[in-house]
């Protein structure tokens, strides 16, 4: 049982193990795609083949439509090398149940994967194809940035603002580039659908080819219609979505079970950039995808495959609901402090009582009093699936050192959107007890050092050598000023959305943050004195 196309054929094998496969013919749907591609993707991890992937091969299972995606890694490259080519660009989908039971599936929808470094000719046949409706990425929120922590463009980023004379190596900079080969076949229309977990995330896309379209422009490097064709919705859409589905990276124990069943393309695989890949992912049932109905040459009907379409304003509800207060702060608490209480299961987290207090609180008392309802989703129902559901969840093997990659990118949408609607109601945030815990909880994971006194390792993060620069003094047990410390930190508007120092909270984070920092065993004594 080696995943390819070829072992395939022998489909009794596979379906009396249980394993659901494809019910259209890969090489009809794959000629069908390249002769005219309708669905590119940028960003060929987990999350995508665990999810959209998913939904066109419901389509195509169901004869509602005939062709596949097209699938782009610019940041990982090795990803395509070592999770795609050998199996012939099939995927096993492992949904794991929160009853422990678990669903097998092996997704052929992706006809084509590709590194974009030595395919641009390629990606320009397919970007100036009429028939190409959408494409869509998947790049987390740090792949939409062209500007450092000072906010001064990346050199990369200032030096394809420059030259157009070679394609652009930056992501942005290259669909940008690729836009405008589109636009010179004639403007033709096409969406690009943002399925990342950023607030208004088609805007942040939007902006950011907007921006090497602006500079060209200005540089006279290209026709300047090109800019009134991207500012046009009726060519060139950007709209708003909301993705959410836990999908961590590939089990130990789910390539335990499947090679105990005689699978034998299990094998867990880390690359240079440290991403975990197998032919395998594993991922929660539960899944939602909202997207802003959009596409000015038309789209999939993903309708058919639980996809909800709405409005532009329904979709931000639904988003900030999420995002803001409903699962991502949530993870986000659970991943600070599980790493200084030395967890590694979220599920695992959600048995200690002052960890699952913790986010109900801060969901309830802090989160919910702003939150909208976005009338298709009841933010109530919502919570209550995440908190007794989703993150208890035994059997999905995810970490808190995982959920805290990047995690100053995504505080000003996780934590500041929802300061920010405390201030334009008229609320005073110096009043608020579990989003100052959780900062200063993020302050004292900084040190990398945890309740007992034992040193880790951060996860990656963007910001991490500038906010430990900050801190460079302050160790366990330290006992001297921290507010010129803490203060370049908390003031920093790009990291809080607002001016924590400005609107008072700073003191009663720095407060927080002493007590944390007291001793070993002080994170547990500070929790306890705040929770209960």
């Amino acid at each position: 049982m080696k995943l390819n196309l070829q072992t395939l054929q022998n489909r009794f094998l596979w379906q009396e193990k249980g394993y659901r496969l494809p019910a259209f013919d890969v090489e009809e749907v794959k000629a069908a795609t390249l002769a005219e591609p309708t669905w590119l993707h940028f960003g060929a991890g987990n999350i995508f083949r665990a999810f959209p992937a998913v939904l066109q091969q419901r389509l195509l299972d169901r004869g509602l439509s005939n062709k596949g995606i097209i699938v782009c890694e610019s940041y990982d490259e090795e990803i395509v090398n070592r999770a795609y080519a050998p199996y012939d660009n099939l995927s096993l989908v492992v949904t794991l149940q929160a009853g422990g039971n678990i669903q097998k599936e092996v997704v052929a929808s992706i006809v084509e994967a590709i590194p974009a470094r030595g395919n641009y000719g390629f990606l320009e046949a397919v970007f100036t194809s009429p028939s190409l409706q959408m494409v869509s990425f998947t790049i987390t929120e740090k792949g939409y940035s062209l500007m450092d922590s000072q906010n001064n463009y990346f050199p990369r980023v200032m030096q394809e603002f420059e030259s157009m004379k070679e394609r652009p190596v930056s992501l942005m900079g290259l669909v940008a580039y690729l836009c405008y080969q589109r636009y010179l076949a004639g403007q033709l229309p096409l969406a690009l659908v943002s399925m990342d977990n950023c607030s208004r995330n088609g805007t942040v896309l939007a902006n950011a080819v907007k921006t090497f379209a602006e500079q060209w422009q200005k540089r006279g490097l290209i026709d300047p219609g090109f800019v009134d064709y991207l500012d046009n919705p009726n060519l060139v859409s950007f709209p708003w979505s909301m993705i959410d589905k836990i999908t961590p990276r590939p089990s130990e124990q789910v390539k335990s079970i499947l090679e105990t069943e005689g699978y034998e393309s299990a094998e867990i695989v880390s690359t240079a950039k440290n991403t975990f890949v197998s032919s395998f992912v594993n991922g929660e049932d539960t899944q939602y995808l909202v997207i802003e109905d959009a596409f000015p040459n038309g789209r999939p009907p993903l309708e058919e495959a639980g996809v909800i379409f709405t409005d532009r304003e329904t979709v931000d509800k639904v988003e900030k609901m999420k995002v803001g207060t409903c699962l991502n702060p949530l993870h986000t608490v659970l991943a600070v402090y599980g790493c200084l209480l030395g967890y590694t299961s979220i599920a695992e987290e959600m048995k200690d009582q002052h960890l699952s207090r913790f986010i109900e609180r801060l969901a309830y008392q802090e989160g919910l009093p702003v939150v909208v309802d976005p009338g298709i989703i009841k933010p109530e129902d919502f919570l209550r699936e995440v908190i007794d559901k989703r993150l208890p969840n035994p059997f999905l093997p995810d970490s808190p050192q995982r959920i805290a990659c990047d995690t100053s990118q995504k505080i000003p949408i996780r934590f500041g959107e929802t300061l920010k609607a405390y201030l334009a109601s008229g609320r005073d945030i110096s009043e608020l007890t579990y989003i100052p815990l959780f900062i200063a909880g993020w302050l004292r994971y900084l040190l990398a050092v945890d309740d007992e006194g034992n040193r880790f390792t951060p996860s990656p993060d963007p910001m991490l050598e500038v906010l430990q620069s900050s801190l460079k003094g302050v160790s366990l047990g330290y006992e001297g000023p921290l507010t010129e410390h803490i203060k370049p930190i908390l003031s920093n508007t790009k990291i809080f959305g607002i001016d924590l120092c400005e609107y008072g909270m700073a003191a009663k984070v720095e407060t927080m943050f002493r007590e944390l920092l007291a001793s070993k065993g002080a994170v547990r004594r500070t929790l306890d004195k705040y929770i209960n």
